[in-house]
């Protein structure tokens, strides 16, 4: 049986985040222009089938123009797939799966190129798992709906978010600046401190990411992960608030809390089926009792 709860959360953690990237690639910017701009990726192409040498190419305002078009497409069929994953919570109409489909993927492709632009590093496409997978998550829970099999999905997810997240705070890879930067604005602390907050937490994201899998610990492991998924997500706006110019700062920052929102929301999803199931459980075992 499909809980309300839990139902409704995860049609909202699909809306947040193709909202979200709708709102980046319709007012700001994303990274197109790592592959469209890649010359040894296309430069035989460019210079082999259509016969432009590749400095017009890149130097071309058409294409500078077609780029940010394609931009733009995308952010439109995000808007539309966050809209449809709404509608989707009542309707039963057919054709609604598709732009959470085309969503999906293009959410996948994205990270790919994300990946690209960050020196193709593994855990910049992991970093992104919820995000794309959430959308075919949904797909799947209105197709054939399993309990356990979609809580260990979700799981799955959230790890290897969160360990991902935590190989680049834990230093593994380069500490990202603006990691740096966020942890400085919030506390007011020296770099040093910052970068030993965030080697700690990516000790924390580790462990996190195993023991949500351990029966007895891992609803205190998965409020965890509530809470620290949902602070990650608001720190973007809070470290880059500017009074002088609120309206600004907030415009400029907040998709990326509204897609990074469901990385607090899955795990208080997978808490509210997890207390479901024991419930069902300890129900079965008392009522087994009873007979006997």
């Amino acid at each position: 049986m499909k809980n309300s709860k839990a139902y409704l959360i995860l049609h909202l953690s699909v809306f947040m985040i193709f909202f979200g990237r709708a709102w980046q690639h319709l007012f700001w910017d994303a990274p197109y222009r790592s592959f469209f701009w890649d010359e040894a990726l296309l430069q035989p192409i460019v210079e082999g089938i259509f016969n432009t040498p590749w400095k017009d190419y890149v130097t071309s305002l058409t294409t500078d123009n077609s780029i940010q078009a394609s931009i733009r497409i995308n952010g439109a069929i995000y808007l539309i797939a966050s809209f449809c994953a709404l509608y989707y919570i009542k309707s039963k109409v057919v054709w609604i799966r598709i732009p959470i489909w085309i969503g999906g993927i293009s959410l996948l492709l994205l990270s790919v190129l994300l990946t690209k632009e960050k020196f193709y590093h593994s855990a910049q496409f992991f970093e992104h798992s919820i995000q794309f997978g959430l959308p075919f998550v949904l797909l799947l829970y209105h197709k054939n709906y399993n309990e356990k099999r979609f809580i260990l999905i979700l799981k799955v997810l959230i790890a290897i978010t969160f360990f991902s997240h935590g190989l680049y705070a834990f230093g593994f890879y380069p500490v990202p600046g603006k990691f740096v930067d966020m942890v400085i604005q919030i506390f007011g602390c020296t770099e040093a401190t910052a970068k030993l907050f965030l080697y700690i937490a990516g000790i924390l994201d580790f462990i996190i990411a195993v023991l949500i899998f351990i029966p007895r610990v891992s609803t205190y492991a998965l409020w965890y992960a509530v809470v620290w998924g949902t602070l990650t997500a608001l720190a973007r706006v809070i470290a880059n608030f500017y009074i002088d110019f609120p309206l600004h700062s907030i415009h400029q920052n907040l998709h990326q809390t509204i897609y990074r929102i469901p990385h607090g929301t899955v795990p208080l999803l997978v808490l509210i089926l997890k207390g479901k199931l024991e419930y069902l459980y300890s129900r079965q075992r008392l009522e087994g009792n009873s007979v006997n």
